[in-house]
C-alpha cells in the first residue's frame, strides 16, 4: 500500500516514517517495498459496473424486520491470527509463504468452503515467482457475488529480519478465517461469498504500479475475461484492521456509495468512533477490481502506531493487536452483508 493521508482538517499525514535509533538506516531502504497511500490514476477502459455506479447508501438500510447479522468471534479470530503469525515471515518464494498457503486451505477446507487456486509466475523486478489467490466459496440462494478480501504476504524486501506482519496480513487472514467458520455454521441466505486471499500485494523493490499487487491485477484480469466481474456487486478489502487503536480511514480511492454504505454500517452498531474520522487515498489491493468495474471498498487502518511507526517494521508483533478490533471490523463487515443483501 501507499498512503497520503490527512485528517478532518486537510493536514497532510505522511505514513512513511518508520523504527528510530539503530535501525532506521536498513528499514528506511527496506521500506521502498511497502505500502503505497496517494491517489493512482488507473488507465485502461473499464468495464460496466455490476451495480449501477450512482447508488444512494442510505437505500441500502435494511428495513425494519431483517434477520440481524451474523456476528464474528473476535477471540477466535485473534486466535486464528496468532496461529498463522507463528509461521514466521511470509515473502513470495520462502518456506514460511508454503506454510501459510497450507495454513489458510486447511482451514477453508475445515470451514467447507469450496476452493479455488488461481496460481500463476509472477515477473518481478528480482526475477520469478510463484503466486497463489487462494479463493474460498460459500455459494448462496440469490444470483450474485460479495467478496471478501485481504492478503497474505509479508514484505520481500524485510526478508532477512524478523518481520511476522502480525497486523499487515496476519489480522485479515485470522479475522477472514473466523469469518469462514461462520459461513459454515450460518451459510448465506443472500448473495453468494466469496473469501480471497490475496498474494503478492507487497512491492518486491519499491511500490509503483508494476511493482505491487501482483496476485490482484491477476485475479481482476481473470474475472473479466470469465464474466465473473460481472457479478460481483460489492469487494470488501480487509487490511490492518487489527490495530488496538483502531481508526479505519475512509479511502477516497474506493466507491464512495460502498464507502458510505460500509459508514451506515458502522454507525448502526454504535461503531462511528472507529470509522471514516479521517480520509486518506490508498493504492491497495482493491484497485485492480474497481478497474474491471467492479464497486470496491478498502476498510484500512493505515495509522499503525503514532505515526504509523510499526507498519513495515519488527515491531508488527501480536502484542499490537486486539480481539477486540477485530471483533468491531468483522461485525461491521457482516452488517455491510445485510445491507448489500436488501439490493
Amino acid at each position: 500500500m501507499k498512503t497520503v493521508a490527512s485528517d478532518s482538517r486537510g493536514v497532510e499525514r505522511g505514513g512513511g516514517t518508520m523504527m528510530a535509533m539503530t535501525t532506521l538506516a536498513l528499514l528506511g531502504a527496506l521500506l521502498m517495498g511497502g505500502c503505497k497511500h496517494e491517489p493512482s490514476t488507473a488507465a485502461g477502459v473499464e468495464q460496466k459496473p455490476a451495480v449501477p455506479a450512482t447508488q444512494i447508501a442510505a437505500e441500502y438500510d435494511p428495513p425494519a424486520g431483517t434477520p440481524p447479522a451474523l456476528k464474528v468471534d473476535g477471540k477466535r479470530a485473534f486466535e486464528l491470527t496468532g496461529q498463522f503469525v507463528a509461521i514466521g515471515k511470509r515473502p513470495l518464494g520462502s518456506e514460511g509463504h508454503k506454510k501459510a498457503e497450507e495454513f489458510i486451505e486447511s482451514h477453508l477446507k475445515a470451514a467447507g468452503a469450496e476452493i479455488e487456486e488461481d496460481s500463476f509466475t509472477a515477473q518481478t523486478p528480482v526475477g520469478a515467482f510463484p503466486v497463489t489467490n487462494i479463493i474460498g466459496k460459500y455459494p448462496g440462494k440469490k444470483d450474485g457475488i460479495i467478496v471478501l478480501a485481504g492478503h497474505y504476504d509479508t514484505n520481500y524486501p524485510l526478508r532477512n529480519v524478523d518481520y511476522v506482519g502480525a497486523n499487515d496480513g496476519g489480522s485479515t487472514t485470522g479475522l477472514l478465517l473466523e469469518m469462514a467458520e461462520e459461513f459454515k455454521k450460518h451459510p448465506p441466505q443472500g448473495y453468494s461469498i466469496w473469501i480471497v486471499f490475496t498474494d503478492a500485494e507487497e512491492a518486491m523493490v519499491h511500490w509503483s504500479d508494476s511493482d505491487s499487487v501482483y496476485g490482484s491485477k491477476h485475479l481482476a484480469e481473470k474475472w473479466k475475461q470469465d464474466g465473473t466481474a460481472k457479478k460481483v456487486k460489492a469487494f470488501l478489502l480487509l487490511d490492518m484492521i487489527g490495530d488496538k487503536d483502531l481508526d479505519v480511514q475512509r479511502d477516497d480511492n474506493s466507491t464512495q456509495w460502498l464507502e458510505d454504505v460500509v459508514g451506515r454500517a458502522a454507525g448502526r452498531l454504535y461503531h462511528s468512533s472507529h470509522f471514516f474520522q479521517t480520509e486518506t487515498a490508498v493504492e491497495d489491493d482493491h484497485l485492480p477490481f474497481k478497474k474491471v468495474g467492479i464497486p470496491v471498498a478498502d476498510i484500512i487502518d493505515i495509522d499503525y502506531g503514532y505515526n504509523d511507526v510499526y507498519h513495515h517494521t519488527v515491531q508488527d508483533t501480536m502484542d499490537k493487536l486486539s480481539p477486540n478490533s477485530l471483533q468491531i471490523v468483522g461485525d461491521v463487515v457482516m452488517e455491510t452483508i445485510r445491507a448489500l443483501n436488501t439490493k
